[in-house]
């Protein structure tokens, strides 16, 4: 086998030890390219060097360079590895429980959510509530029933029935304070010198005021007459339970009030008088002022009238709550005879009222 070429044969050199040094190339003038072929002179012995831009030849084969070496096979050209894909894996959906502090306030829509079933269930419970609610408020429309108006029409009924159950004293107590009932805010005490026993309406008022309490119907009359201090003025407080309920009472006392009975001198209640005591001349020509109140909530009209004790006639009797005016300058006025009147049957109305709760209570 020949030896292999050595890596000099490549190169070109001139073992002639005699052949001339080339002279020196001239020197080229800065700035200035150099002509072809100008560097290759220098170095004679030397191939020219390629330029940049050329490329170089491929080597030759292995079986030119190796004629005696056995032919090695081709491999092939290797294929590129695929790389695998990551398998797909199915991440788990966790749901997480409201925690404590949550606030119910706030609501998180998810999405693709379309119902909400806790809050269609919060609907489902208001709607039905107000069904609920909207049916028992009809049922008590129209069965006219519900438990305050239990409560008033039981009062109302125990209310008739007080004339027979309750105390005199309790009714007509033997003194009543009237603080600031006076003319100009004076005090005023009155005492109760006598007692009426109970009786019907045939004898308490004149015919045309038992005419227009007809309505009402009459059941009893309870009376009592008072003095003042100085037992120079007589006042007598009724009390007529009637027969009417509520309807008719509302009824009575809106044509008092629309046709003014209660100021007419023809309508006033009578006194109650005893002898041997300071209203033994109290009679019919002695009233000087009255008043007449008709309850609503309680079968009862409560009346008052006054005059002067030592049986003096009163030509120009007046309503208590005009002679109660300022500046009213009549006889009952000056005397302060309207302020008894309505002093004595608003605290006698107003002790009334107070027994009325505790005859409804049931003995426990």
């Amino acid at each position: 086998m020949p030896a292999p070429p050595s890596s000099f044969d490549f190169f070109d050199f001139s073992t002639d030890a005699e052949a001339p040094v080339p002279e020196a190339p001239p020197v080229r003038p800065a700035g200035t390219a150099p002509r072809p072929g100008q560097g290759a002179r220098r170095f004679p012995g030397l191939r020219p060097s390629r330029r940049p831009d050329q490329t170089s030849p491929p080597p030759p084969p292995a079986s030119a360079r190796f004629p005696d070496a056995p032919p090695v096979p081709e491999s092939p050209a290797p294929r590129p590895t695929p790389i695998p894909e990551p398998p797909v894996v199915e991440r788990p959906f966790v749901f997480f429980g409201r925690p404590e502090a949550f606030d119910d306030n706030v609501r998180v829509r998810r999405r693709g959510t379309r119902t909400r079933p806790r809050a269609l269930a919060a609907a489902a419970c208001v709607v039905l509530g107000f069904g609920l609610i909207g049916g028992a408020v009809t049922g008590s429309w129209l069965t006219g029933e519900s438990s305050a108006g239990d409560d008033a029409r039981t009062e109302f009924a125990a209310a008739g029935e007080l004339w027979h159950s309750v105390p005199v004293d309790q009714l007509f107590p033997p003194t009543v304070q009237g603080d600031g009932a006076g003319p100009g805010g004076a005090d005023r005490v009155w005492t109760r010198v006598a007692v009426a026993p109970d009786t019907g309406c045939a004898n308490a008022f004149d015919p045309l005021l038992r005419k227009a309490l007809a309505p009402a119907g009459c059941l009893r009359v309870l009376r009592a007459t008072y003095t003042d201090a100085t037992r120079s003025l007589v006042t007598t407080v009724g009390l007529l339970f009637t027969k009417a309920d509520a309807r008719a009472m509302t009824s009575l006392k809106a044509r008092f009030e629309k046709d003014g009975l209660d100021r007419r001198t023809d309508l006033m209640p009578r006194p109650y008088a005893v002898g041997n005591t300071a209203a033994a001349g109290f009679g019919d020509d002695q009233r000087a002022s009255w008043t007449v109140s008709v309850l609503t909530d309680a079968p009862v009209v409560v009346y008052a009238v006054s005059g002067f004790a030592d049986g003096r006639d009163v030509t120009a009797p007046q309503p208590a709550e005009d002679a109660m005016k300022p500046g009213a300058t009549t006889d009952p006025a000056q005397a302060g005879l309207g302020h008894d009147a309505q002093g004595l049957a608003d605290r006698v109305e107003r002790g009334f009222r107070k027994t009325v709760p505790s005859a409804t209570e049931k003995p426990s």
